[in-house]
């Protein structure tokens, strides 16, 4: 798809993509959660959906998949942070899709959920990186997530836990990357190389990018 299709897309649907939105602020603002020190949760979640609109039309199969998208970009952290189940983010999709977009939306999801563990490595291992791979659109939203906590954890006004996370973040670049590519010619599957740099950019003194463009610009 190019960039001005689903530009034009994304203006077609903006009425939906707004009340999606929106409805995903109100949802992790009714159980009072937070980004960093004070934000609220929404600031996290608008982040996620700019990696969306800058490179969406990489991965984007169809006109029917844009809310889908959008949808599991503000949702994706409902099941793991805002108390809800599948069947409540199911519902909730409902309200602006199909039941087949709805499902779409739901699953991904339900597979950016991370498991049950006592660390960060058992809650997001290779279970959880497995049923990412193999669910549309989930490898690219969960790029999304990391770019946007990457990028905050890198400015002037993520405090000490940003500054903590940076090291988090650059110490998993050499397992997340390969984690989320999945051996497919599914495009919706996909992860874009132009995304993968933008990651690569912001974490640059940890990462040689000649060797990242080696590896993933295939």
């Amino acid at each position: 798809m190019t960039r001005e299709e689903f530009d034009g897309y994304r203006k077609k649907y903006e009425r939906q993509l707004e009340q999606i939105r929106l409805s995903a602020h109100e949802l992790h603002q009714s159980v009072n959660e937070i980004y960093g020190d004070d934000l609220p949760y929404g600031f996290h979640l608008d982040m996620v959906a700019e990696g969306v609109i800058s490179y969406g039309h990489l991965v984007c199969a169809c006109e029917e998949d844009v809310l889908p998208l959008f949808f599991g970009c503000y949702y994706h952290d409902s099941i793991e942070d805002a108390r809800q189940t599948y069947n409540d983010v199911l519902r909730t999709a409902r309200k602006w899709m199909t039941e087949e977009q709805a499902q779409m939306a739901t699953e991904i999801v339900y597979a950016l959920t991370n498991d049950k563990g006592r660390t960060r490595a058992e809650r997001a291992g290779e279970k959880y990186f497995r049923g990412i791979r193999a669910t549309p659109y989930a490898p690219f939203v969960k790029l999304c997530d990391r770019l946007a906590n990457v990028t905050y954890s890198c400015s002037v006004d993520s405090g000490k836990d940003g500054s903590r996370m940076r090291e988090v973040y650059k110490g998993e670049m050499g397992h997340f990357l390969p984690a989320l590519i999945s051996e497919t010619d599914d495009q919706r599957r996909q992860i874009p190389f132009e995304a993968i740099m933008a990651l690569a950019e912001i974490l640059i003194d940890e990462v040689d990018r000649d060797e990242i463009r080696r590896q993933w610009n295939c």
